[in-house]
């Protein structure tokens, strides 16, 4: 075998990419709204009872991740609070929200457990101020 030869085959063993595969790949972005990255304490209970705190992130009009103190069985629906600044007063977005995933192993920045929130009911006036407090406060990503 000659040297060049044996080198493009160590080069396919590793993984590279074989010639004529320089075109990529293409994903499509499934999400109907915009993700904004934030950091943003909550509240929420389940079925009117004790409320508990958490933090928003990672939030879009479609819903959002939280980090909750506790285990949460998906499907699950909650009512939240959204508490930020505006001004000097604070504010707030209230919204019934449905847990759609857990990642149920602590995440080591927070201690928390990681839940994907999506949107069931949300008030036209929550609406626009989460708009607002998205493009204010967020980061897009």
């Amino acid at each position: 075998m000659s040297p060049g030869k044996n080198s493009t085959t160590e080069k396919r063993k590793r993984g590279q990419t074989q010639p004529g595969s320089e075109k990529g790949i293409f994903i499509a972005e499934r999400r109907k709204h915009p993700r904004f990255s934030v950091e943003l304490p909550l509240d929420y209970s389940i079925e009117n009872q004790e409320h508990y705190g958490g933090v928003a992130t990672n939030a879009s009009r479609g819903g959002l991740v939280a980090y909750f103190p506790v285990a949460i069985t998906v499907g699950t629906l909650l009512d939240i609070e959204i508490i930020f600044a505006n001004g000097f007063e604070l504010s707030s977005v209230r919204a019934r929200a449905r847990v759609i995933w857990s990642h149920l192993a602590p995440e080591v920045i927070w201690g928390e457990y990681r839940y994907g929130l999506e949107f069931e009911r949300l008030h036209e006036r929550d609406v626009r101020k989460l708009k607002t407090l998205l493009r204010e406060t967020g980061e897009l990503r």
